[in-house]
């Protein structure tokens, strides 16, 4: 028998999907648009900090200490999932885990660059900081780079959630949005 647990908090839930629609933002406004584009890079900054904090201060499956996992419990779930016999968790599983620790440092990389990019003209909270003699045109590129390596890993992630949601046999964009998963009920054995 099945029940549903909550597992998601409103706060991790509002940051995945304002971070969904911020990056979003920031991507078809690359280039086009400049000053959504910063606005849409500040928030995707704001947001990353919120997360870090979180993840040490949030609730149960919000911290890391719940889904930071040692790089062999990683492989070992990868190399089960693979035979589509993967242990079940109830928070993120290891690879996960993994996905999120990646996607916060890269997103964090990515805001960093792109703050940088436009320090030495005397835009943003880097400028007339230490970073405008680091930074010049080729840090446009390399926050160019960063943001096709990020849409890569987004698009990694969602490929996990479906396979996981697959092989597990539950919704999770489901859980994102109302923050609760099902789970085997254990019930009297008699």
């Amino acid at each position: 028998m099945k029940k549903e647990i909550r597992v998601w908090d409103p706060l991790v839930r509002v940051f995945h999907w304002a971070l969904v629609l911020s990056f979003a933002i920031a991507w078809i406004s690359a280039d086009e648009f400049d000053t959504l584009h910063f606005w849409a890079g500040y928030t995707i900054a704001a947001l990353v900090a919120f997360r870090i904090v979180w993840g040490f201060i949030g609730t149960r499956h919000a911290r890391f200490s719940d889904f930071v996992y040692r790089i062999n419990t990683i492989k070992s779930y990868l190399i089960d999932l693979a035979a589509l016999r993967p242990k079940h968790y109830v928070g993120h599983n290891p690879a996960g885990g993994l996905m999120v620790i990646v996607l916060l440092l890269s997103l964090g990389l990515l805001t960093f660059t792109g703050m940088a990019s436009v320090a030495p003209d005397g835009i943003g909270p880097l400028a007339g900081t230490w970073v405008e003699s680091i930074s010049g045109y080729w840090m446009e590129d390399v926050h160019e780079a960063v943001a096709n390596l990020v849409l890569a890993f987004v698009l990694f992630h969602i490929s996990g959630v479906l396979i996981s949601s697959l092989v597990h046999g539950e919704n999770l964009v489901r859980a994102m949005i109302n923050g609760k998963k099902e789970i085997e009920e254990k019930g009297d054995e008699n």
